[in-house]
């Protein structure tokens, strides 16, 4: 729930933002970019006291809401780069031609460039559910309770917590881990093709 609502909202957004940046000229979309580019860059350690603080000031501590919120957020300029570049390929002739027929610039988005740009849109997707899937820092720091804690944090406690490691045990959670990013990994990529 938590890296697949992340992923999905992050995918969203970034198609969302990534859209005028591809299509429409500006002076501003350079500094943007750059800016985008600039946050790709920062550590989560740097930026998670300030958000730690936030969080306890919203009441967003031990939410998976707010959770989901923060993990999108902080992925979402690697998939807005990434975005861009695939809706860089797609032509803007065959939008045009929407345009001209009556469609809005969001219907052209909708029905020409997302079908056209599956296998990039998959690709983010992977990207950014993989980073999410493996992502201890986020979710240890902002959820408290057990239940709620994501495969990633739970791992953690085969570890002991009087220094004896239960190897049995985390081998076989290190398996069933493992499992849902090779099985999207191995659905995906029979349908991206070439791409």
């Amino acid at each position: 729930v938590l890296c697949g609502g992340s992923a999905l909202l992050t995918m969203i957004c970034a198609v969302l933002a990534a859209y005028p940046l591809s299509r429409f000229k500006s002076k501003f979309n350079r500094p943007f970019l750059l800016t985008v580019l600039f946050c790709t860059g920062l550590p989560i350690t740097a930026v998670m006291v300030p958000v730690y603080g936030l969080f306890v000031q919203l009441n967003l501590i031990d939410t998976i809401g707010g959770t989901i919120m923060f993990m999108a957020t902080s992925s979402l300029p690697f998939a807005i780069w990434l975005t861009k570049t695939f809706m860089d390929g797609v032509p803007i002739s065959l939008e045009e031609a929407a345009w001209v027929d009556g469609a809005g610039n969001m219907q052209a988005l909708r029905s020409i460039v997302l079908p056209l740009m599956w296998p990039g849109i998959a690709v983010v997707l992977i990207f950014t559910f993989i980073g999410m899937w493996g992502n201890f820092f986020v979710p240890f720091m902002l959820l408290l309770s057990p239940e709620q804690l994501p495969a990633s944090v739970s791992i953690f406690t085969f570890f002991g917590n009087h220094g004896q490691i239960v190897y049995g045990q985390l081998a076989a959670f290190s398996i069933l881990y493992s499992t849902p990013v090779l099985l999207l990994y191995v659905l995906i990529s029979r349908r991206l093709g070439g791409g």
